[in-house]
């Protein structure tokens, strides 16, 4: 088989609609633009959000919010969570991310108390939260802010 001998599936590809041909082609005259005005010219086309001069939506609706440009972005994880690394080990923002709980550090990690933790662990992380250290710390692990 050569590349100029592939074809399509019949019933795959339409014949595209032949307009401006005349009126017995179905598409004559007008070419299916109707009679007149701006849609009927060419390059006559009217941008996306445009209200015909009335104030557009995005205009009309009141500005909130604020988003804060220097604002720490924190991953967040649970005690919980936890219990997939092996007993003894140290947990840090690499292993989070080498064990697939946390995509990308943003600007630090914060251990949440959500969860049961089984196992001693040492959590080295930007922070943790009252009730994740006393889990941690409960469970014969250490808990260290870095």
């Amino acid at each position: 088989m050569k590349l100029q001998d592939l074809t399509s599936v019949p019933g795959a590809r339409r014949a595209p609609k032949r307009i401006g041909r005349g009126i017995s082609s179905g598409q004559g005259k007008t070419a299916g633009k109707g009679h007149k005005g701006q849609k009927a010219r060419s390059g006559g086309s009217i941008r996306p959000g445009f209200e015909g001069g009335q104030m557009p939506l995005q205009r009309r609706l009141p500005k909130r919010g604020f988003t804060n440009i220097f604002a720490n972005r924190i991953m967040a994880v649970n005690v919980g969570t936890l219990n997939r690394f092996e007993d003894g080990a140290t947990v840090d923002t690499q292993a989070l991310i080498d064990a697939g709980i946390v995509k990308v550090c943003c600007d630090g990690v914060k251990v949440l108390g959500n969860g049961k933790l089984d196992k001693k662990l040492n959590v080295k992380v930007s922070a943790f939260s009252e009730s994740a250290k006393k889990k941690i710390e409960a469970a014969g692990g250490k808990a260290e802010v870095i």
